[in-house]
């Protein structure tokens, strides 16, 4: 062998040896270089991935159809063989990167069922996916509509934007019946309003239930629609459906004074403590107040909820209606009504107070299914309305880090918690 020989063998071995990444980025390395050489857009319509998407998608289903007549294309073995090729179709499918007209292949009998474009098909599941996220962060039907036509050139109906986000409720239903943990330390609840149109549009509430592991993270239990005129039934009825799904214990329940939740709450776990929301209990006294007050109204009502016992907050809470009472017996009226449950946690340290008096833990979702409510207007129906915030909350935290923060910081409440109710979350863990 000549020196040549060896020298081009060696180069050859060299190449071969290349691991199949290198080849793979030497490959497109030289695609993107030729396509800008040649003037050609990598994106956008006519562009190189759409051509890329096109002769992938073409291989496959040519592929498909060689191992379903069991003989490749022009093969002798094909010829009275039965079942053959009979030519080919047109169709165009809605990908990531845009519309992209296919050539895909027939057979004779009609009996092949491609798998990767199936017939009847019309866009690729990666393009489901992007509907159903953008529709999850707040982006209306017609936003949707307008998105897809700008960026990706393509013409979806609002009727097909609408049929893809459907494909959630199966998904809903199967989460809103999933099985839970048997204790968890705090379970909030909250309202959100959304505006149905049933008849008339009126307002309706959807109550969010957040709980907290006993590993720190934070887990929604699930999403109900109520009519605004719940009672312990109601609630009953709820929380029932929490405790068949494994929920065996709660320490504590944090909710907005929401009426006849702490009579079904002590039927159905008789050992949870109901808190009042601190937070909502404020916003809630400065609707009867003048706006030039509430900072006043504010200062004088801290002693209350920061007050060391139960004793003192009554003393506190003297102090304030002597001297806002007789402007404002509303506001001294919602907290009497209120007390039963806005005191539990005085009972406790710093470090339980500082999670339960408040329902910030929950605000964080109640923002993001605010914005989403917010962008539709009003909802033809109840589950149209509590699809869209299944959606909002199925979009929350997609990194994680949302999560990592939360477990941090209820790390040293969770040992507070632990020692407060007797171990009850220990035994949970055993």
């Amino acid at each position: 062998m000549t020196s040549e020989n060896v020298a081009e063998q060696e180069a050859v071995e060299s190449a071969t040896a290349l691991p199949a990444k290198a080849v793979d980025d030497q490959l497109i390395d030289e695609l993107v270089s030729r396509a800008q050489a040649e003037g050609l857009q990598l994106t956008g319509e006519g562009g190189l991935l759409q051509q890329l998407t096109k002769r992938l998608l073409e291989s496959a289903l040519e592929g498909e159809i060689t191992d379903h007549l069991g003989y490749d294309k022009h093969d002798p073995a094909g010829k009275n063989g039965g079942n053959s090729r009979n030519g080919t179709r047109f169709k165009t499918v809605l990908t990531d990167v845009g519309p992209v007209e296919i050539v895909v292949p027939r057979d004779r009998d009609g009996s092949f069922e491609p798998k990767i474009v199936k017939k009847r098909q019309k866009r690729l599941t990666g393009v489901d996916e992007m509907v159903i996220s953008l529709a999850a962060k707040g982006l209306t039907t017609g936003e949707v509509q307008a998105h897809l036509a700008e960026v990706y050139g393509a013409e979806v109906s609002r009727q097909t934007i609408s049929t893809i986000t459907d494909k959630v409720l199966e998904g809903m239903v199967e989460w809103q019946s999933r099985p839970l943990d048997t204790v968890y330390p705090v379970v909030f609840i909250d309202a959100i309003h959304v505006k149905i149109r049933d008849g008339a549009v009126a307002n309706r509430p959807i109550y969010v239930a957040l709980a907290v592991t006993t590993e720190g993270r934070r887990e929604i239990l699930g999403l109900w629609a109520g009519d605004g005129g719940e009672g312990a039934k109601h609630w009953l009825h709820i929380l029932t459906e929490i405790k068949n799904r494994g929920v065996n214990d709660v320490l504590m329940l944090v909710c907005d004074g929401l009426k006849g939740l702490p009579e079904a709450v002590e039927t159905v776990w008789p050992r949870t403590i109901v808190q009042t929301c601190v937070v909502h209990l404020l916003r809630n006294s400065f609707r009867y107040a003048a706006r030039q007050d509430w900072d006043k109204i504010a200062k004088l009502l801290k002693p209350v909820y920061t007050a060391p016992t139960e004793e003192a907050a009554l003393k506190r809470f003297a102090e304030f209606a002597d001297a806002w009472g007789r402007k404002y017996p509303a506001i001294v009226k919602l907290w009497e009504n209120a007390w039963e449950e806005f005191t539990p946690f005085l009972r406790f340290d710093t470090e339980i107070r500082r999670i339960v008096c408040t329902t910030n833990a929950i605000e964080s979702v109640n923002a993001r299914i605010r914005r989403a409510v917010k962008a539709r207007g009003h909802f033809p129906n109840e589950q149209a309305a509590l699809k869209c915030v299944y959606m909002a909350i199925m979009s929350l935290d997609p990194t994680g880090k949302g999560q990592a923060r939360w477990t941090m910081r209820w790390k040293t409440a969770l040992n507070a918690f632990d020692i407060a109710f007797d171990g009850r979350l220990s035994a949970a863990r055993q």
